[in-house]
């Protein structure tokens, strides 16, 4: 049977819920835990890269708790890797632009750094041979919880089909089973600090 609208509300709900106590987990963590996490994720990263690095990768800047992408942005850049980053003070329309440097950087939305440079056209993304992308959760299938707005699931859908996406996550945000509606786009991996888990959609 198609899903309902009581079944959307229900699942909306679930999501709220999940939302709330990965978030309290992710802000009870100690700042040394979260550094030793986020440079085992670049591990991971550099290990499953290999050599040969893509050309473009698309990736975001982390706030908060989130596991953190400063350093991974850098690393990328310096390893000559043209990375786009959001523009999310362009509105609910996905834009992306490439990052120029910690110098090119200005508050956005919500205060979260993007690119001061001009957005790229609204195909730019097909150009990511790479994708990473926040959650809060996911789950060995694919589905990933992300903060709520829906700005991933419209972004991803001009992405290239053939780049995989890749969501940054604590080893304990990955679950058996993860609350997911029609419109989430599925993901094709998880970076853990423990090492990338591919996903069977």
């Amino acid at each position: 049977m198609p899903p309902t609208t009581a079944d959307d509300a229900a699942l909306a709900r679930a999501k709220d819920v999940l939302r709330q106590a990965v978030q309290l987990r992710r802000e009870s963590r100690s700042a040394e835990q979260r550094t030793a996490d986020d440079e085992a994720r670049l591990a991971v990263l550099d290990a499953a890269l290999g050599a040969t690095l893509p050309r473009t990768v698309a990736a975001y800047l982390s706030t908060g708790a989130e596991p953190g992408t400063l350093q991974l942005v850098g690393w990328l850049a310096a390893h000559g890797v043209e990375v786009l980053l959001p523009v999310l003070s362009r509105g609910r329309a996905p834009a992306w632009a490439p990052y120029a440097g910690p110098d090119a950087l200005r508050p956005g939305r919500h205060g979260i750094l993007e690119p001061a440079g001009e957005p790229l056209p609204d195909d730019g993304l097909r150009a990511a041979e790479l994708v990473l992308c926040p959650g809060l959760a996911a789950n060995r299938r694919g589905d990933r919880l992300g903060r709520g707005g829906g700005w991933y699931d419209r972004a991803l859908a001009a992405a290239d089909p053939a780049a995989p996406v890749w969501v940054l996550l604590n080893a304990d945000e990955v679950f058996d089973a993860v609350p997911a509606q029609a419109w989430d786009v599925p993901v094709d991996g998880l970076v853990t600090p423990q090492g990338l888990l591919p996903c069977a959609r």
